[in-house]
């Protein structure tokens, strides 16, 4: 049977409700965001979790897919536990409502596992695996938040295309910003993807963040051809944010008037706020093109 056949006869299945969601009859498909880079040590987790608590303060039902599957990081920095993670959904062990996880504000976290080397490369089998389970999410859900592993390999490449939006996260630094410059020339010329929001991470400045997104703005005019880079906004380095880090907490809960926290807001205002021009055809079909592009 195709792949597509296959994936087709498992949306006809019943799924159950997940863990502390109620579906609604005629619920909209998800807004799932990717957030990724092209290299580690970007902050990348950190913007997820803290993005992902203001959104849900705006009443936005949200989810965290911690998608960098054999390093786990979400769960560590928020100071949580998980009895089970997607490892054992991946061994068909556990569904995604038995791994669900609480965290603050009212999130929820789809936690990953540590040092399980087998998951670096999932499986189609496995992959269509997850699609099934992530039908039960799509309609119980207002925005899935996808935090990949660090750089370019196949499950990062799978989970970003999965994606509606793609969020690169980067630094003021020359390696942060080669390295997003290498990660949004592979999906753009393999996979055709033509459109990113760039986010700049640790900025003393707006001036600065600026910049960063200009020089990468005119590297990618000049070498890849109908592609749109959108500036979303910038984070600024802040103290209290590594503090934060230290105590395995959200900056926004434990230093709210921050001025690190205040641009998280912003940051989730305008994207809760602004008009979503396309949505996927139903359910989780969003998953398909990186599933079949692969």
């Amino acid at each position: 049977m195709h792949q597509a056949d296959t994936l087709e006869k498992m949306m006809e299945q019943t799924h159950k409700p997940l863990g502390g969601f109620t579906p609604t009859p005629a619920a909209k498909p998800p807004r799932v965001m990717c957030v990724t880079s092209g290299k580690g040590g970007v902050g990348k987790t950190n913007i997820v979790v803290n993005l992902a608590y203001c959104l849900a303060k705006l009443g936005k039902r949200t989810v965290i897919l911690d998608a960098d599957l054999n390093l786990a990081n979400v769960d560590i920095l928020l100071g949580l536990t998980p009895r089970y993670n997607l490892h054992h959904v991946f061994l068909g062990e556990k569904t995604l409502q038995d791994i669900l996880v609480k965290g603050p504000g009212g999130i929820s976290i789809l936690p990953a596992s540590s040092g399980i080397l087998e998951l670096s490369d999932l499986t189609e089998e496995q992959k269509l695996y997850f699609l099934s389970e992530m039908a039960e999410l799509g309609e119980q859900i207002d925005i899935l938040l996808i935090d990949t592993a660090a750089g370019i390999n196949k499950n990062v490449i799978y989970f970003t295309l999965a994606a509606q939006e793609r969020i690169i996260v980067l630094t003021p630094e020359p390696t942060s910003l080669t390295d997003a410059y290498a990660m949004i020339k592979v999906l753009s010329s393999r996979h055709e993807v033509k459109k990113f929001r760039i986010l700049v991470n640790s900025a003393h400045s707006e001036k600065e963040a600026l910049a960063v997104f200009r020089q990468l703005s005119l590297v990618a005019d000049r070498f890849l051809a109908t592609l749109s880079l959108d500036y979303l906004g910038y984070i600024p380095f802040d103290k209290k944010l590594l503090q934060a880090v230290r105590a395995q907490r959200l900056v926004t809960e434990l230093s709210p008037k921050s001025q690190v926290a205040g641009m998280f807001k912003k940051l989730a205002d305008h994207l809760a706020e602004e008009e979503i021009v396309s949505q996927a055809d139903g359910n989780i079909k969003f998953f398909w093109k990186g599933l079949f592009d692969l």
